[in-house]
């Protein structure tokens, strides 16, 4: 990958979208994660208004440092940075409360962290109208068109997605071409959503690049009985993912009425 010029590419991109749009600057979400680093840097070298927030809602203390070490980073280098702090969990908390009891409370664990993406998304969206803002997604090539890892209407509820055609591999090569904070380069891939430690990985039951590989194989045709041992595990977490997502990754479905019956 010619790593600059995909970096001027991108930074162009937004630029120019922004500006016919009519458009002050961005607005994103920082997770202290690779995704929300590369992109709200690259949404700051436009050099248009960056406004960066920090959601947490019961967040691990470690992901809180990164994304506070990153927008200190991004407001030591650029100066049409800003950064708002937005105490998420006792509106995460009250909404809990306002809903139904349930007999088992891991029936509902799913939707509540499907929930906390969606009172970011909701939070986002205030600002940007606030101040004339884009929403800018973080989602990668494989998490948005390949296994479908994001929240509808959560992280997936964007205005626009400057990295949504790279794979992850070529996020960290961006990222280390940015600078990025190394705390961050090296973290586990998270999505932040649970309180606790769990990873992507351990989520999903494979790492990107095998998702990347699984991907490409899909691309090409291949199907499950071409593979064995861990090739045909992550084979299949891939299909068995992409098919489950595909809601996801298509239009929302009209019900057409026929033309006879208006």
């Amino acid at each position: 990958m010619k790593t600059e010029k995909v970096i001027d590419h991108i930074v162009t991109w937004l630029k120019n979208y922004a500006t016919n749009a009519g458009m002050k600057g961005f607005v994103i979400g920082i997770s202290g994660g690779i995704d929300s680093a590369v992109t709200s840097t690259l949404c700051a070298k436009t050099g248009l208004d960056l406004l960066c927030l920090e959601m947490p809602i019961h967040q691990a203390k470690n992901q809180e440092t990164r994304a506070t070490n990153h927008i200190n980073w991004l407001l030591k280098n650029f100066d049409n940075v800003k950064r708002q702090a937005v105490e998420l969990t006792p509106v995460f908390d009250s909404f809990i409360e306002a809903m139904p009891v349930v007999d088992n409370e891991e029936d509902r664990f799913m939707s509540l962290a499907n929930t906390r993406a969606r009172l970011r998304m909701t939070t986002l969206y205030y600002f940007a109208a606030l101040n004339g803002y884009l929403v800018a997604g973080t989602g990668n090539k494989v998490e948005d068109f390949g296994v479908g890892f994001y929240t509808k209407y959560g992280d997936g509820g964007v205005d626009l997605s400057p990295i949504a055609d790279l794979l992850k591999t070529e996020v960290y090569e961006i990222a280390k071409f940015l600078g990025i904070n190394h705390e961050i380069v090296v973290a586990p891939p998270t999505d932040g959503l649970w309180g606790d430690d769990r990873t992507d990985e351990d989520q999903i039951g494979a790492s990107y690049p095998e998702l990347e590989w699984a991907m490409q194989k899909n691309e090409e045709g291949k199907s499950i009985d071409d593979f064995s041992g861990r090739e045909k595990q992550v084979f299949t977490i891939f299909k068995r993912l992409n098919s489950a997502n595909q809601h996801k990754m298509v239009p929302i479905p009209i019900c057409h009425i026929p033309r006879e019956l208006k």
